[in-house]
């Protein structure tokens, strides 16, 4: 199949002609617009250099927020409160430190500097959105997204300390369930997601889901007010 290049205009071809891996396209630019469009459509950037690439593979790994499954111990660490958890809270030292941060089965990051500066944008604008751990005031772990209707597509989480990310997970997910949300968007197969139950969906189940999330209004700007009152 062929690899589209993109002009200047937000517009993206069809996600059923990516190639196997899920390439469908290079180049374009990071414009909120662009983003949008693409998260819209079921499509992702996902590059360490230029050209930027995009994505959408299958199957697509996914999550329903209800079906998380929190294990023994990490249900005995939620009971131990050992963290504060912020809503939209320090959005860009999230994105930096999911950029900085060790991981063991990868090297570098996918998180150019552009990358950290279009999702600030996109969290300034209301779209993108973090869930933050603190330890003595110190941001600890975390993660980043995009909401759009009734689905959260995931982008990166760190932890610095045991459990800091996945306990901001388990908050995500029930503060999720409480507003209605369909799914998260895992993008692609991770040991650590998996745990948590995310399942392989094939690209036009996920595109159908995505079609009904998007009838749903977009719960835009700040969380941090809203989501006050999510429980461990």
């Amino acid at each position: 199949m062929p690899v589209y290049r993109l002009g200047p205009e937000p517009l993206f071809p069809p996600p059923s002609e990516a190639e196997p891996e899920g390439l469908l396209a290079v180049g374009g630019d990071l414009s909120p617009e662009r983003l949008l469009e693409a998260y819209a459509r079921g499509i992702f950037p996902w590059f360490d250099e230029l050209p930027i690439l995009w994505f959408s593979p299958d199957p697509r790994y996914v999550l329903r927020p209800e079906d998380a499954r929190v294990g023994r111990s990490l249900r005995r660490a939620l009971a131990r409160a050992p963290f504060d958890i912020a809503f939209d809270r320090d959005f860009e030292s999230v994105v930096r430190a999911c950029a900085e941060t060790p991981r063991p089965e990868q090297e570098g990051t996918w998180i150019t500097p552009d990358m950290v500066a279009a999702y600030t944008e996109l969290h300034r604008r209301g779209f993108a959105h973090c869930v933050s751990a603190y330890a003595g005031g110190e941001l600890v772990g975390g993660l980043y997204g995009v909401s759009l209707g009734a689905a959260f597509f995931g982008e990166s989480m760190f932890a610095h300390q045991p459990d800091a990310s996945k306990i901001a997970f388990v908050y995500l997910c029930r503060q999720l369930v409480t507003w209605g949300f369909h799914f998260v968007d895992c993008q692609v197969e991770t040991p650590h997601l998996v745990r948590f139950g995310a399942e392989p969906w094939p690209r036009p189940r996920f595109l159908d889901a995505l079609e009904r999330a998007l009838a749903e209004p977009t719960r835009r700007g700040s969380w941090s007010a809203a989501a006050g009152a999510a429980e461990a």
